[in-house]
């Protein structure tokens, strides 16, 4: 995200000397991606950002997956994953439950109560939108508030720690990319600006305001990374707490958008899903489908036509409204629908019907489309309703 902001105290000029209050020096950090061709900022420290003292190995929960075989179309109640009040023990990190992943992109789901401890991705940025509950992110950037209907965007190896706030627990549903999230391309000017024809615009980020300061010795990181057969973590052990920057600047930083910001492209007829895209990644995009005035041609069939995607699996997230075209299907708050790509999908018996004439749709929806096929973790598998491919025939292979 091309969009510069300065947080606390920096140097007027870049690679300088940047001094305490007592003559000693801050130390210059860039994070920077795409070595050095592309976005970044300069973090001022008060200790050496690359001290440690000790390294171990952090087992991570199951990461495995199975393929869609035999291939079929999926419903997942992801809000059956976590009973009762075992939520107020669960965190955001390590809590999360894997529903679908492949070697672009995994998708999990976290409902927590509980602060998460340090924690860094270094594998790719994270996309993490908060289906309910409130806190706070607390990032080396600073601080970020969340609330329902945020999206968090958390770039590539960000110390962060995940803090609800409130009664109500934070249910999270987690994109992990193996690559950056950014804007659609198309929403871009050629330096980095939202353009006019974009649903939102700089206004609508929100990023740290001030500096966050951390205290304590030999603090715990939690660092998923890559290894020779997959993913693997690890166990940083800093000396100083790295929460120490006093001020930086730059183009690469965490924020937060609200999905109720995100103005909707509209038209005569039905419109494809590209114009409800709010991100993308390498191999996959992320739209939301939010409350919008629908198709107002006199013929119009306002739900979606059915369609074959053939190059993408469809992953659809229900987390607010009436979703008209899955009416009769079992689908509801916290469903995941899954359409594969070498099958055609669409709207319910009936829906395409009953949606002639209707001028409005109350519906919320995060929708990931991926260009490689998705297969099942261990929370997907757990979550699955068998009954759902056979919706539309009224039948299943015993009927």
């Amino acid at each position: 995200m091309a969009y510069y902001r300065q947080v606390g105290e920096v140097p007027p000029k870049r690679h300088t000397q940047h001094r305490r209050p007592d003559g000693g020096l801050y130390y210059e950090e860039l994070m920077g991606e795409e070595g050095f061709s592309s976005d970044s900022s300069l973090l001022y420290h008060r200790n050496l950002p690359s001290a440690l003292v000790d390294s171990t190995i952090w087992e991570l929960p199951d990461l495995e997956t199975e393929p869609n075989h035999p291939l079929r179309p999926r419903h997942l109640k992801l809000h059956e994953l976590f009973s009762g009040q075992e939520w107020q023990r669960h965190d955001v990190v390590t809590g999360r439950r894997l529903v679908l992943g492949n070697a672009d992109v995994r998708i999990s789901y976290a409902v927590a109560g509980a602060a998460s401890p340090l924690y860094r991705n270094g594998i790719g940025d994270e996309c993490v939108y908060v289906e309910s509950g409130a806190g706070v992110v607390e990032t080396v950037f600073g601080a970020l508030p969340f609330r329902q209907g945020d999206y968090v965007i958390l770039p590539r190896s960000t110390t962060h720690r995940w803090l609800p706030q409130g009664d109500e627990p934070v249910r999270a549903y987690c994109i992990e990319a193996n690559s950056h999230i950014t804007p659609p391309r198309r929403y871009l000017s050629k330096f980095g600006q939202l353009l006019e024809h974009s649903p939102y615009c700089e206004r609508d980020l929100r990023g740290p305001a001030e500096p966050l300061l951390g205290a304590g010795t030999d603090v715990e990181v939690l660092v998923k990374h890559r290894g020779s057969r997959g993913i693997v973590g690890t166990r940083f052990v800093y000396p100083e707490h790295p929460f120490d920057v006093v001020g930086w600047d730059g183009c690469l930083y965490p924020y937060t958008f609200n999905v109720a910001e995100f103005e909707p492209i509209t038209g005569r007829v039905h419109q494809p899903p590209p114009v409800h895209q709010v991100f993308e990644g390498q191999n996959f995009v992320i739209c939301n489908f939010v409350p919008r005035k629908v198709d107002y041609h006199p013929l119009s069939i306002p739900v979606p036509y059915y369609h074959s995607n053939v190059d993408s699996d469809e992953v659809m997230f229900y987390c607010g409204g009436d979703y008209e075209a899955r009416k009769g299907s079992g689908i509801g708050q916290g469903s995941i629908s899954l359409h594969p790509g070498g099958h055609s999908h669409g709207p319910q018996p009936g829906a395409y019907e009953r949606s002639i004439g209707v001028e409005f749709f109350d519906e919320l929806a995060v929708m990931v489309d991926t260009f490689r096929p998705l297969e099942l973790g261990e929370g997907g598998r757990a979550a699955e309703d068998p009954g759902y491919a056979w919706t539309w025939a009224g039948r299943g292979p015993q009927g």
